[in-house]
């Protein structure tokens, strides 16, 4: 398998301070980072596309590492995650499914082993496609307060040969989150969902 063939990176940081109601006593910030990859499954179909998912692994991390800091640093500051591919035209849905464990797998690693399945989405796009990014709480999975998406792309990207791989982190809750249902403050951090 060759390596990971880079074109491009873009790091989006958001900072809400406004949703109607009063401005949040802090912002939330809300970050993505993208990297426009060859896809080395272009153009055929292979039956056995996994082993691309640990040459990934590196690539990973480092987004999430990238990420991190560009939100100040501090893991304990993030408290929501999600990830997600947009696989350009010459290739499969599937392909998009290979940054399933290498996006989630760095994402907890670069947080000290956050405990939460980190949600995933993934399509087919053309250059210029959008993915709205979904995104929960880093622990436990049913603090609804936390359940938010970021939508993301590149103008360029992902063109026919590539796939588009994206990590999201954010700071918090929604601004005025306040539909009730498990509290942050009353995570059990026993399995991932409470």
């Amino acid at each position: 398998m060759p390596d990971v063939q880079i074109r491009k990176i873009a790091t989006l940081i958001e900072e809400v301070r406004h949703e109607f109601g009063p401005p949040p006593g802090t912002p939330l910030l809300r970050g993505a980072i993208l990297c426009a990859i060859a896809n080395p499954y272009a153009g055929a179909y292979a039956p056995d596309i996994a082993p691309f998912m640990e040459d990934l692994k590196p690539l990973g991390l480092d987004m999430a590492n990238r990420l991190l800091a560009a939100l100040g640093g501090d893991p304990a500051r993030i408290e929501g995650y999600g990830k997600g591919a947009i696989v350009g035209g010459a290739g499969e849905l599937e392909h998009g499914a290979l940054w399933h464990v290498p996006g989630g797998y760095a994402m907890r690693e670069a947080l000290g082993g956050a405990m939460a399945i980190v949600p995933s989405t993934k399509k087919v796009g053309g250059v210029g496609a959008r993915l709205d990014v979904p995104v929960t709480h880093v622990n436990a999975s049913y603090v609804r307060s936390h359940f938010d998406a970021m939508e993301v792309g590149l103008p360029d990207g992902p063109r026919a040969d590539e796939i588009v791989v994206v990590l999201v982190m954010t700071t918090g809750a929604r601004v005025h989150a306040r539909v009730g249902g498990l509290a942050a403050a009353d995570i059990e951090g026993k399995d991932g969902l409470r």
